[in-house]
Order: C-alpha cells, then structure tokens, then sequence
C-alpha cells in the first residue's frame, strides 16, 4: 500500500472526528486554542492508536485469513464505509446548540473512542495487507489531529453544514478503497 493510500485512508478514517470537531467548534461560545488543541489531539491519538490495535489482533488471526486476505479487507474497508454514510444519512441534522465553556474530559475521551472504532478495524486490514503499522498510525493520527484542529475553528467559524458532507465523504472514501484493494487482488 502507498503513501498516497495510506493519506487517502488517514482522511477517510478521520471523518467522524472531523464531524464531531465541527460540532464542538460549533458549540464553542468564542473560539479557544487551547481547547481547539486538546480536542484535536484526543481524535489524533485515539485514531493513532486503534489501528495498532487492530493490527496486533490480525496478526495473531492473519493464519485465519491468510488466502482470503484480500476479500477480508475489502469485506472490513467496505462495511466501515458504509457504516459511516448510513450513520451520516440517518443521524438527525445538527449538533446540539448550547454552547460550552470548557471541556468535559469524560465527554471528549468517549467521543474519541467512538470516533476511532473504525480505524481498529483498518488495523487489522493493515496487518493482512502487511502495512507498516507504527508509519500508518503515525499517519493516520497526524491527519487527524490537523483535519480536527481546522474543523474546530471551521465549525466555531460557519457551523454545522459540513458536518454531513464530512461523514458521507469519509464513508465513501473507504468504500472506494475497499474496491481498489479486491481489484488489485485479481
């Protein structure tokens, strides 16, 4: 797999943050640097570490899956995508309005494990696809923490009406991936 994937990957996987990031921005009476940072570098970290540990489960599943490695990961890639457009296109329109001071650290870390849960599963793509994982997740998490930090001052800047495009751009992403790597197989 290539740098150029690997980035498309990073932004794909990135998406669910970003959606959230804007709601935050959103949700932010003035905007805050130091705030923007935290919530920027909690997505970042969370989504740097999942693939990790999704790698070290396929790695230890990989004799499971070593003939069907390319199905498997169009299988995982494919159901991810379309997991996040269906979630953006049934989710109701918006973020709550009331406006925030500081943040709530409980809130955020939950918000960073449910914005990451995908990338676990790229992990073990990874591993059946033998991705440098440390690289990749290096990657994937710097992606994130700058898509993060720009949707927090977009988000306190214009809104909420990104926030969709962002969920169906990601889930579309990884689903166009998904169909990259079965055709490669062939």
């Amino acid at each position: 797999m290539g740098r150029i994937e690997l980035v498309v990957i990073a932004c794909g996987l990135s998406m669910d943050a970003v959606a959230v990031s804007l709601c935050k921005g959103l949700r932010m009476k003035k905007a805050n640097i130091a705030q923007a940072f935290v919530i920027a570098f909690s997505f970042g970290l969370f989504q740097a570490l999942m693939p990790i540990i999704g790698w070290a489960l396929g790695v230890q599943l990989s004799h499971l899956f070593c003939t069907m490695s390319n199905w498997v990961a169009f299988f995982i890639l494919a159901a991810v995508g379309a997991k996040m457009v269906w979630d953006t296109l049934h989710e109701e329109d918006g973020c709550p309005v009331e406006t925030f001071e500081r943040i709530h650290f409980k809130e955020l870390f939950l918000l960073s494990i449910a914005t990451s849960i995908d990338a676990l599963a790229v992990g073990v793509t990874f591993s059946l696809l033998n991705v440098e994982i440390f690289s990749a997740s290096t990657l994937i998490g710097l992606v994130t923490f700058t898509l993060s930090l720009l949707a927090v001052a977009i988000g306190n800047r214009w809104g909420i009406r990104l926030q969709k495009k962002a969920g169906l751009a990601g889930g579309g992403i990884l689903m166009l991936i998904a169909v990259r790597i079965l055709v490669s197989g062939f």
